[in-house]
């Protein structure tokens, strides 16, 4: 989902400046809520979790470019399941800062385009879950139907947001939605995989759940809310 370089430039920027601020004050509030419940330490134990994780998926998952973009296997539903919504959006952010200060320079122009991209769909499966997650059930126990519905929500707004720069970046010519196409429907591909990903790791998670280990990952994985 790494938006190339000069896809969108100059004074077009500017907006990708003030939908990352946005994300950014939506982070902060996630990030007192959780506060609220949890202690720091514990928070800043899932936030590394959380931005070393999304580093792996960036660096060492296998990834791909395929039209405007990069197809990449974020497991952004599986951060937010573990960890919850705070440290997975701390995570996102520092991780893809991390992956384009010491491995991708070149894609720095374009930190705040990709930040959008990946935290607004984070939020939106967020409220998702809120609507969707029997209120009495753990994460844990969430079924096949669940877990794909907040996959999709999560990808599909990659996707559209994806596009969306793409198109507000270069124009609707031919070319240019060819490419937004091409980009989208290989992306389809990770829509399929992150679901059974998430419910491997879930099921991993329930195995644990009387163990030590379960103090590191989001109340709401193991309990009602």
């Amino acid at each position: 989902m790494h938006i190339e370089p000069g896809v969108v430039d100059g004074a077009k920027l500017v907006f990708a400046y003030g939908t990352a601020a946005a994300a950014t004050g939506y982070s902060a509030k996630l990030v007192a809520a959780d506060l609220a419940k949890s202690d720091i330490i514990t928070f800043a134990s899932r936030t590394v979790l959380a931005t070393v994780g999304v580093f792996l998926f960036f660096e060492v998952l296998p990834h791909f470019a395929v039209g405007v973009s990069e197809v990449h296997l974020i497991l952004g539903t599986t951060l937010f399941l573990l960890l919850g919504a705070a440290p997975s959006a701390i995570g996102l952010a520092l991780g893809l800062l991390v992956q384009g200060m010491f491995f991708a320079p070149t894609d720095l122009p374009m930190y705040f385009v990709n930040l959008t991209t990946l935290l607004v769909p984070l939020f939106a499966i967020d409220a998702l879950a809120k609507r969707v997650v029997p209120q009495g059930r753990a994460y844990v126990d969430l079924s096949y139907t669940h877990v794909l519905k907040m996959s999709g929500v999560y990808q599909g707004g990659v996707v559209a947001w994806v596009a969306f720069w793409a198109i507000y970046g270069q124009g609707a010519g031919a070319d240019n939605l060819s490419a937004v196409w091409t980009f989208g429907a290989a992306y389809m591909l990770v829509v399929l995989i992150e679901p059974l990903v998430d419910l491997a790791v879930l099921a991993g998670a329930k195995a644990l759940r009387k163990g030590n280990l379960r103090g590191l990952f989001t109340d709401r994985l193991y309990n009602a809310a």
